[in-house]
């Protein structure tokens, strides 16, 4: 069993958020890789949202894991 301490709330929200800071940052590289295939076909307006949503996810994902990592 694991013993609970004052320190294993903390070390599972890091956990947590680098968790989701990793998931977050490759489904922004999903939609920032696959925004091109919308500027081939046409459809510029989906691919600059497209682009501007995989910006915000990457942001949002880097900054949780960053803070992850200082604890």
């Amino acid at each position: 069993m694991v013993d609970p301490t004052p320190d294993a709330p903390r070390s599972t929200d890091a956990r947590r958020e680098r968790l989701i800071g990793l998931l977050l940052l490759g489904v922004a590289v999903v939609l920032l890789v696959s925004s091109v295939t919308w500027f081939g076909t046409g459809q510029i307006g989906v691919g600059v949202g497209q682009l501007l949503l995989g910006i915000v996810l990457a942001a949002v994902g880097g900054h949780l894991y960053r803070r992850s990592a200082r604890g």
